[in-house]
């Protein structure tokens, strides 16, 4: 019997009413949602209460008329509240609204920017957005309007930050990849500027999901990005002398981190000199415990990108000394050890089949997070091979004449018959309340 509950009557009958004129009247009722919504946390509680229609009928009313959002995005400010939204089917109707405003030219930049904000909000509380809006045709939307307007950052944000959740879907990350995306990510990132921060933030996160797909690490292999993440990197860490960029600088070591998942981002990662650019940069860091984040982030790339041999290593680069077998003047041993110090002689196998991996990432369907997380096979996780062997220093026969200071170790304590010379067989006695004290020697 609330004024909410009231309201959303009246709008639940003008829902119901196809007459021409009810669209007005359904502007003020819902501008009347709105004023109680941004004033009264109370009221934003009640409409998301179990057993509420309120979500249902504010949902009705976009689909039947697909004006005035701000009602619905003050409604979503809270994860709880999300996630109601998404189990109501919140999600399917503003992929619906959102296609049909793009067939509007020019599309209204208002309501996009609405729509890509609900989206973004609601998204991560949603783990099929990716499949649902690629099933409506949705996917290039935000991909075409970021193209369209990249001087027009209030509207291309909204957009990157949806991007970024569709992007969390490997299938949604090639086919967007394909249509220039990763291209479109490097025109939008840049040298040090403290303008639009957020923006900068946002495009690299988005641009590190895209590149966990391997297709998407190998386009930007190929056209010379890992150069590019590097000289911006040295970049915001020059500039950034008072650290306030910290997840900026975190962000593009997480995009160098993706593309070399593949052995070409690796090779191309070394052959741009990362290896020191990263060793100088986080040795500047050591003394601020706030990054500590990026000298983590730089030591798992350069553990991963750092040439692997086999041991024992006949070249300076290695930290034990180890005394070498007679080697063969020829064969595969000789040729192994032949090689120049740089080389890389561990057969790398994780590029291999890429055609077939490309196939079946726009095959399978798993709308899952799948991050591919590396491996690093020089990390022992097997907890049995982790423990010491405790083994003896003498035999056990050299150890037996210390038996006599440690009877307690070898001695059978058991209750003897005095007649006849024998251990007893002990028999626990019914009777006895107390504890059970078996004789020590000393007392027989």
């Amino acid at each position: 019997n609330s004024r909410t509950m009231s309201l959303l009557s009246q709008l639940e009958k003008i829902n119901l009413d196809s007459v021409l004129g009810e669209s007005d009247n359904a502007r003020y009722v819902t501008s009347k949602i709105l004023h109680l919504v941004q004033s009264q946390e109370k009221t934003r509680k009640e409409m998301t209460s179990k057993g509420s229609t309120g979500i249902e009928v504010i949902l009705a009313t976009l689909e039947v008329k697909s004006f005035n959002l701000c009602d619905y995005g003050c409604i979503v400010s809270g994860g709880r509240r999300a996630s109601v939204l998404v189990t109501k089917g919140g999600t399917q109707i503003l992929l619906q609204l959102l296609l049909t405003a793009s067939k509007d030219s020019p599309p209204n930049e208002e309501l996009m920017v609405l729509l890509h904000t609900l989206l973004a909000k609601i998204g991560p509380k949603d783990k099929k957005i990716g499949m649902k809006a690629r099933i409506n045709g949705v996917l290039n939307i935000s991909l075409n309007l970021v193209k369209q307007n990249l001087q027009n950052h209030r509207l291309i944000l909204p957009c990157l930050q949806v991007l970024r959740v569709y992007s969390a879907n490997s299938v949604n990350a090639v086919s967007l990849g394909k249509n220039g995306v990763v291209e479109l990510m490097f025109k939008i990132i840049g040298p040090f500027s403290k303008k639009n921060t957020s923006l900068m933030k946002v495009a690299l996160d988005t641009l590190a999901a895209l590149l966990k797909s391997k297709t998407n690490a190998r386009r930007a292999v190929d056209r010379g990005y890992v150069q590019v993440l590097l000289t911006i990197y040295v970049d915001w860490h020059r500039h950034d002398s008072r650290h306030r960029y910290m997840l900026i600088r975190k962000g593009i070591l997480q995009c160098i981190k993706s593309v070399t998942n593949i052995k070409l981002g690796r090779k191309a990662f070394t052959d741009a000199n990362g290896m020191k650019i990263l060793y100088n940069t986080s040795q500047e860091c050591l003394a601020v415990r706030t990054l500590d984040p990026l000298v983590n982030t730089s030591s798992l790339i350069m553990r991963k990108c750092f040439p692997k041999n086999r041991l024992p290593l006949p070249t300076i680069k290695s930290a034990f000394h180890f005394q070498l077998p007679v080697i063969p003047a020829s064969g595969p041993v000789a040729q192994l050890y032949s090689l120049p110090p740089d080389v890389d002689d561990v057969v790398d196998e994780s590029d291999d089949n890429d055609d077939a991996e490309t196939e079946s990432e726009i095959e399978t369907e798993n709308d899952d997070d799948k991050d591919q997380h590396f491996k690093n096979d020089d990390i022992e996780t097997d907890i049995n091979k982790l423990k010491p062997r405790q083994e003896l220093g003498r035999p056990i026969e050299e150890l037996k004449m210390y038996e006599q200071f440690f009877p307690e170790l070898s001695e059978n304590f058991q209750e003897w018959d005095l007649v006849s010379k024998e251990p007893k067989p002990f028999v626990p006695d019914a009777n006895l309340s107390g504890p059970i004290v078996v004789p020590t020697a000393s007392e027989e």
